[in-house]
């Protein structure tokens, strides 16, 4: 039987990996070795190894006889439902959010869009990445919705490792922050609509890159 203590530890190993593959940390097809990231993280194989099966049961990584825990490579059409998913989600969240947030809220959002203008400016993909999952949440969670911010992570685990590879082409990643840009105009025009369309924008503009990374 597990003690609390050890129950707790195995809990919070488990939110530190998966925060760490929301953001990208490994990379699609990449092997997760046990005791690298035990060292890691400053702790025993035991918890890992936990948190590893808990993140493969939900499907957010692969178990391959043989070779191990790898990050799931996505095929165009597990892509596109994702996609397709998102934008639902994360559209009715902006949408929700927009007509909830206060003045401090959208001076953060500011903030943080310039923070991602300063990371893409800089190639810095790790400060990009950061900012634009707080720029996201902030958003996200003023719709005061815990389901539906449940359900968003849940997806973020599925695309958080291809989306580490937009800056590869320079074109795309210097256009990375410009529906941010269009979101803050429409929040500022209090115009919900005009939230959800630019979330929706900002996810087609990354995933007309992603896609084409994405197995046949």
């Amino acid at each position: 039987m597990k003690t609390a203590s050890a129950s707790t530890l195995q809990d919070d190993i488990y939110d530190k990996m998966r925060h760490m593959l929301m953001l990208g940390r490994w990379l699609p097809g990449e092997r997760l070795k046990i005791n690298h990231l035990a060292s890691e993280l400053g702790v025993s194989q035991m918890p890992v190894r936990a948190a590893l099966q808990r993140l493969a049961a939900e499907k957010a990584l692969v178990n391959i006889p043989n070779c191990g825990v790898t990050v799931p490579q996505l095929t165009v059409a597990q892509f596109d439902d994702i996609l397709q998913n998102r934008i639902l989600l994360e559209g009715q969240a902006a949408w929700l959010g927009a007509q909830q947030l206060d003045a401090a809220g959208r001076e953060q959002l500011i903030a943080l869009c310039r923070q991602m203008d300063i990371a893409i400016a800089a190639d810095d993909v790790k400060g990009y990445l950061d900012a634009n999952e707080l720029f996201h949440l902030a958003l996200y969670q003023a719709a005061n919705s815990p389901l539906l911010l449940s359900l968003i992570e849940t997806v973020w685990l599925h695309v958080g490792p291809i989306s580490n590879q937009l800056h590869q082409d320079l074109d795309v990643w210097k256009t990375m922050n410009d529906a941010h840009g269009v979101l803050i105009a429409a929040l500022q025009r209090n115009d919900a609509d005009g939230v959800r369309a630019a979330i929706a924008q900002d996810l087609r503009t990354a995933g007309s890159y992603l896609r084409r990374l994405c197995l046949d």
